[in-house]
């Protein structure tokens, strides 16, 4: 019991006095490139999805 009560000791501590927590101006900025990045991620994938769609509509359609 005893390595417990000290890993959340030391855990405790490391969080409190070792880290570095991001300013609110540093946590809106990583938090609108992470939207950004995931809107055009998304664009990416949609478009990829179209493509695909459509060409796999053309393949089907010689078959018929």
């Amino acid at each position: 019991m005893s390595k417990v009560t000290t890993y959340i000791r030391d855990s405790y501590r490391e969080l409190m006095h070792k880290t570095t927590w991001p300013t609110w101006n540093e946590l809106q900025q990583s938090t609108m490139i992470v939207l950004i990045a995931t809107i055009i991620i998304t664009a990416i994938v949609w478009v990829m999805d179209t493509i695909s769609q459509t060409v796999m509509e053309f393949i089907y359609s010689l078959f018929k």
